[in-house]
């Protein structure tokens, strides 16, 4: 396979721990510049038009774009997950298939997901009690994203593909130029033109435009079996169902957590317009912690999945020790530096005394049980690799997503008050750990791997 077989004798068969994190560090850097554009309109928001435009492009707006992006999300790791086992199994007719039927599937479900996004804005974010002073910046926010949709399905569905070969470097590159554009922009249009929230949307609409673009010239100008052609974009029947086999559970999954964060959204809005705008801080903050989870997750799904399609089982089972290993560290040092932080940390966004208290309170109750989740992203991504979602998904469902519903509606009733919504976190993250534990030695033993 020329240059590919070099990136998968590099996951299949170089050392782990070291090849782990040549993969992981292209991901957590690319997935912080993502981030950091993303925080960057918060900041230019929150210090040059208000913490009511803060709140209107961080509170609701932020739960609503996470869920749909979420389940896109999920579904694109179906086609990473196939086209990474054909990759290290060297069919290269299934990896071309796979790689044009994630095209198709990119571009048709982005145009529903538009239509139905802008049509129905006013109303999700209404049945979120998106407080009445800034629904109308949220409104506008929200559908200039959804007009955009097209082009943030296909940047995470290329960056996708890339990665399930093992090349993580150019999705970085590339994340890293969107992000300069962006800050560009929302200086532009927010500080010299004073567009506030349109302003903010419009900049975030252009670069990611561009990343989409830069993505797919690397994928049609790519040499070797994983190019892109844009006349052979289409489905391939027997791909698409592998794809959506693997795509649709994860996508369900990470719906669910976006589901359950909307409710949380929601119970927090009724708080008023600080609880939303120190949320919304948080938000950004919490992000940190969720872009180094999701890189482990990425990381071992992708080395799981090269192995699996190698039979190469014995690495399977040791890249998921390393990868657990490595993961807890790192948020443990990362729960250390965001507590003893905290403050100067949340003024970087607003000036406003009571966001700030409000906002660093959750802060102290969410931060120090990130460790437990680790259990939770590197086993689901382990299971994910060899092909196996639907238990995955299942557990999360009844361990996240249900027990945390229960939670918001039974506590709610007995004691309405911030700290006993947030606490609904770490319960379910640690009911949820013991089952993924418990099911991942149970999965591995079946398999014999």
């Amino acid at each position: 396979m020329g240059r590919g077989n070099q990136n998968t004798n590099q996951i299949t068969e170089g050392v782990i721990w070291r090849q782990l994190l040549l993969f992981f560090f292209p991901i957590v850097f690319g997935t912080f510049f993502q981030q950091l554009y993303n925080t960057i309109d918060t900041v230019i928001v929150g210090h040059f038009v208000g913490k009511e435009a803060l709140a209107s492009v961080g509170g609701s707006t932020a739960q609503i774009i996470g869920l749909i992006v979420g389940f896109f999300t999920g579904l694109s790791s179906g086609a990473s997950v196939i086209i990474a086992q054909f990759y290290g199994a060297q069919d290269e007719r299934s990896v071309r298939q796979s790689l044009h039927t994630a095209y198709a599937f990119s571009t048709l479900g982005s145009i529903v997901i538009s239509v139905l996004g802008i049509a129905l804005t006013p109303s999700m974010l209404a049945w979120m009690h998106t407080p009445e002073e800034i629904m109308a910046d949220s409104v506008l926010y929200l559908r200039i994203y959804f007009a955009g949709i097209l082009f943030v399905f296909i940047y995470n569905m290329g960056s996708s593909v890339l990665r399930s070969i093992g090349d993580s470097k150019n999705p970085l590159y590339y994340l890293i130029i969107c992000c300069f554009i962006n800050i560009v922009l929302d200086v532009v249009f927010v500080v010299f033109f004073h567009m506030g929230v349109l302003g903010v949307a419009l900049a975030t609409f252009l670069s990611q435009a561009f990343s989409a673009l830069l993505v797919t010239h690397k994928l049609m100008k790519s040499e070797g079996i994983l190019r892109l052609y844009i006349r052979q974009i289409r489905f391939h029947g027997s791909v698409m169902k592998s794809q959506l086999r693997i795509g649709v559970p994860a996508g369900i999954q990470s719906v669910m957590y976006s589901i359950t964060n909307v409710i949380i959204q929601a119970a927090l809005n009724g708080f008023g317009t600080d609880t939303a705008a120190a949320w919304s801080v948080f938000g950004k903050l919490d992000a940190v912690f969720w872009m180094v989870s999701s890189a482990f997750g990425i990381s071992i799904t992708t080395f799981v999945g090269q192995n699996y399609g190698a039979r190469r089982h014995d690495r399977i089972r040791k890249s998921t020790r390393v990868c657990l290993g490595i993961d807890f560290l790192v948020s443990a040092v990362l729960v250390v530096f965001l507590i003893a932080a905290r403050v100067p940390l949340f003024r970087l966004f607003t000036s406003d005394a009571e966001v700030i208290r409000i906002g660093t309170e959750m802060l102290l109750l969410i931060t120090p049980w990130y460790i437990i989740f680790v259990f939770i992203e590197i086993l689901s991504g382990s299971l994910r690799g060899i092909g196996d979602v639907i238990i995955p998904m299942i557990l999360t469902m009844c361990g996240v997503c249900l027990l945390r519903i229960l939670w918001i509606v039974g506590a709610l009733r007995i004691q309405p008050t911030i700290p006993v919504i947030i606490f609904s976190y770490p319960v379910t993250w640690i009911i949820t750990s013991i089952l993924f534990i418990f099911y991942y030695f149970y999965r591995i033993k079946k398999m014999k791997i």
